[in-house]
């Protein structure tokens, strides 16, 4: 299986679906595990591609690490939830970081039962600021057609 993968470029990555050949690849000290671990996510359930993922999380390429939290991303989009360790990941590295994607990913797609307290606490903030920045926006809008409106009646 491993043959179909070129480690060297990145060829063929994302449609891995061997946890062991990820793990041989860590052994090697390959790149473009990142990349490697979104196809993991994509084609492996949960449980098998979360340590991997956690794993790729911890590595020294800040590229790679990136493409670790898109994979968390991704895992979230397409299960729905998480696992304990990688919900753990992504408050280590907390918004605003290479996370911050992944956290809104997970926001958005795991239902709120399913959060644990921290992700439940960082919706509520999130909801709140969204709302306020909702009538904010169309506060302003208003205002502006009003302002608007009477400028092209004096004309």
């Amino acid at each position: 299986m491993t043959s179909e993968y070129d480690w060297a470029s990145g060829e063929g990555l994302l449609g891995i679906d061997d946890p062991a050949a990820v793990d041989a690849a860590f052994e090697r000290g390959e790149r473009h595990l990142g990349t490697a671990v979104i196809g993991l996510a994509f084609t492996c359930p949960l449980a098998e591609a979360s340590p991997r993922i956690v794993r790729a999380m911890r590595l020294p390429d800040a590229t790679q690490r990136q493409f670790a939290f898109t994979a968390a991303g991704t895992a979230a989009r397409l299960n729905g939830e998480l696992t304990p360790e990688l919900y753990a990941a992504l408050r280590a590295e907390a918004p605003g970081g290479f996370a911050e994607d992944a956290i809104n990913d997970t926001l958005t797609f795991v239902p709120f039962r399913k959060l644990p307290p921290w992700f439940k606490w960082r919706w509520l903030l999130a909801t709140l600021r969204n709302t306020v920045l909702g009538w904010w926006l169309r506060t302003a809008d208003a205002a502006g057609d009003a302002w608007r409106a009477l400028r092209g009646r004096r004309s």
